[in-house]
């Protein structure tokens, strides 16, 4: 399947419904005359019906892209939004009356996505608190959270990367839309801005190109990444050989793929908005998000 096939295939699936050429060619991003013969194709292979909806044929020849389960990176000790966390690990912290964990757990149910790990460290007994909403949950311990770097959740989780997201659990997902069932290959997400001093990503054509703190004309990264079966087998041993090298530990994981072996991968860059997720990492940030912390 190329390309533009699957993100015409994969356009009709999320949107459920019979839609004009005009409209998937604004939702994909190329022609209309593309997508007429985009669409031609997908009839001919008996992918898609007349309505425009996906047939049984259609839905197994995506079945390889599905992503198969999500991991969250909740072990971290919090300490920039003391004294909230000493008795609550930040994940579980609620925005809006919602947990923030929650927010990504339910966008990753509602894409179809069954599998959840959490990798746990700080308070690791109160995310037993998720199971009777969420009874699939599955825990990863991770005992060297207070003495290394998140590298080593990463490290813990290193045999789940295949058809797998991984994603920081601090993040407020406000647009479920972000997370998706079918990738065509491994991506990060990130917001284009002409200058950060945050955390960005570097690209060329759309695929991450490095990994740094602070840039011009970029994409400010929020730590939201999917990777396929092969990026997936080759993170497990890269992340053994960063972290068992020396100084490893002091590392942050997404380093390994996005700039200690950046040529070994192709990572896309997925575009999305500020608004469509709310990253709390101080009690500035969730005092923003939340009034209700207006006063501490």
């Amino acid at each position: 399947m190329t390309r533009k096939e699957f993100d015409v295939l994969t356009y009709l699936e999320r949107t459920a419904g019979k839609r004009s050429q005009r409209a998937i060619a604004q939702g994909v991003g190329v022609s209309v005359g593309t997508v007429n013969k985009i669409l031609a194709t997908l009839h001919a292979a008996e992918w898609i019906t007349p309505e425009l909806t996906l047939t049984g044929k259609g839905y197994e020849v995506l079945e390889p892209y599905r992503a198969r389960r999500i991991v969250f990176l909740a072990a971290g000790l919090g300490s920039r939004l003391l004294p909230l966390t000493l008795n609550t690990p930040k994940p579980l912290i609620r925005v809006g009356g919602k947990r923030i964990l929650d927010t990504a757990i339910d966008a990753a149910l509602a894409a179809g996505i069954e599998e959840i790990y959490v990798v746990r460290g700080h308070l690791s007994e109160q995310f037993d608190q998720l199971l009777s909403k969420y009874p699939q949950i599955r825990f990863l311990e991770n005992p060297a959270y207070n003495e290394t770097n998140n590298i080593s959740s990463a490290m813990c989780a290193r045999f789940l990367l295949k058809n797998a997201y991984v994603m920081e659990a601090d993040l407020v997902v406000n647009n479920p839309a972000v997370i998706r069932k079918y990738h065509y290959t491994s991506n990060c997400l990130g917001v284009p801005v002409d200058k950060t001093d945050d955390w960005c990503v570097t690209g060329q054509n759309g695929i991450a190109t490095g990994l740094q703190l602070g840039g011009i004309n970029c994409h400010h990264l929020f730590s939201v990444y999917y990777w396929n079966a092969e990026d997936g087998n080759k993170l497990q041993r890269h992340i053994e050989e960063v972290y068992q090298s020396p100084g490893g530990k002091e590392r942050f994981w997404d380093l390994v793929p996005l700039m200690y072996y950046q040529k070994e991968y192709q990572v896309e860059i997925t575009p999305c908005c500020m608004e469509d997720i709310t990253e709390i990492d101080t009690l500035r940030e969730l005092q923003a998000a939340d009034r209700a912390y207006s006063l501490l």
